[in-house]
């Protein structure tokens, strides 16, 4: 902003410069095309749950012989990098229970406790899996030290109807079973109606194009930021434990959101451009019954307060404006 002309009280002028959105060009969406994909439920998915189920209800026994598989361990453990015996990160834990054979743990490491007693101490080494879900680990040498404190042996209950009916409302197994059955299906009804939205904004925003200023995509990447900060701070890793496991710095951590912050911007103006052009819109009739049914999930005051700030209206009404407009795009992509 530069000052050209101060009279005071009389006249001000300045010259500025902006930076602006270009125009948004977006694609005929009505000839997009997906297809729902609805994964059939497998016996063995309700039997995994009923495995659980059972699980949950075991009685636990403390003993004094060797862990087998099936048993609980509590275990205090620690890892270091095998070849620089510097600690890694997150491979820490202390009383820790663990059902052995249960396959929820870093592969390979379970089977190194079964034989253990309470008491007995482990020093093994494990090659993470190629796939592991933190790169800085995949394929990565790591050797735990591993103190057994106690060994449970587990006993499942009965699955019978007496089981059943403690579970839920249900008089025979086989009526626990089709709830299950049921749960699990719409669940992944649900899973590929979410793909199909996620489809039909992809090829909107890849299709869109638009000149998008500088300090949008900046914004974007400061908000990827701070929610991936949250996110390190609720698993307890600091920001720098992050970009290390990475191997990045902070800038080539920046610049790695660049295409996703893009995309989200490009798929935000193309939205707001289809809802424009199909005339869709959110009722006031429709926002008051969406801010009412909100209210009615809390019985907190202050809850229900920040529901009337207007920051929070304008945002919950852009929800769901978005929600409309997603709709009517997949109506169009899935005839």
């Amino acid at each position: 902003v530069s000052l050209t002309k101060f009279v005071p009280f009389t006249t001000l002028e300045m010259t500025a410069t902006v930076e602006v959105v270009g125009e948004v060009k977006i694609p005929d969406y009505k000839k997009f095309s997906v297809t729902k994909k609805v994964e059939p439920v497998t016996d063995a998915e309700v039997e995994a749950v009923l495995d659980d189920l059972l699980a949950r209800d075991a009685t636990k026994t403390e003993v004094t012989r060797a862990a087998a598989d099936g048993d609980e361990v509590t275990i205090d453990f620690a890892g270091v990098d095998a070849k620089t015996e510097e600690a890694i990160d997150g491979a820490k834990g202390d009383d820790y229970p663990l059902v052995l054979g249960s396959n929820t743990f870093i592969p390979g490491f379970e089977p190194e406790l079964v034989g253990l007693s309470a008491g007995d101490e482990k020093t093994f080494t494990i090659t993470f899996p190629k796939d592991y879900g933190a790169q800085a680990l995949q394929n990565k040498k790591v050797s735990f030290s591993v103190t057994v404190k106690t060994v449970k042996e587990r006993a499942l209950p009965k699955l019978d109807a007496a089981f059943a009916a403690k579970i839920g409302p249900f008089k025979t197994v086989a009526e626990l079973r089709s709830d299950i059955r049921k749960q699990i299906g719409a669940e992944k009804e649900n899973q590929a109606q979410r793909q199909v939205e996620s489809d039909v904004l992809e090829q909107l925003g890849q299709k869109t194009t638009v000149v998008i200023p500088e300090a949008l995509v900046t914004q974007e990447i400061d908000r990827m930021d701070e929610e991936e900060k949250r996110n390190l701070m609720y698993r307890g890793q600091t920001w720098q434990e992050h970009l290390d496991a990475e191997g990045k710095t902070e800038e080539e951590h920046r610049e790695s959101h660049r295409p996703q912050a893009t995309l989200r911007i490009k798929t935000g103006m193309a939205l707001g451009e289809v809802a424009e052009k199909e005339g869709i819109h959110v009722s006031p009739e429709e926002f008051e019954e969406r801010i009412a049914a909100l209210k009615k999930q809390y019985d907190d005051g202050q809850m229900q307060s920040e529901l009337e700030k207007p920051e929070n209206r304008r945002d919950i009404l852009s929800r769901m404006l978005t929600e409309k407009t997603i709709a009517a795009l997949v109506g169009y992509a899935t005839k």
